[in-house]
């Protein structure tokens, strides 16, 4: 009788474990996707530099002059 009272409490055990296991896998995986997005963000910034003057006039003569063509 003792040994099936230790089989009990070794199986609570190891359903408390599991549930911390499982924690610990949803919050690896939040923070792997939180590095993700962070990186991402930092990325496209050095990717979105500011354009020079010229570039700018360039752009605007651009997008002026496709709005001009249609009726």
């Amino acid at each position: 009788m003792l040994n099936g009272s230790r089989n009990a409490v070794g199986g609570v055990m190891d359903n408390l474990n599991w549930g911390y296991i499982q924690l610990g896998l949803v919050a690896f995986a939040f923070g792997g996707l939180q590095v993700w997005w962070i990186s991402s963000v930092f990325w496209k910034r050095g990717v979105a530099r500011p354009m020079g003057e010229g570039a700018f006039r360039k752009t605007v003569e651009r997008v002026l002059s496709k709005g001009q063509r249609t009726p």
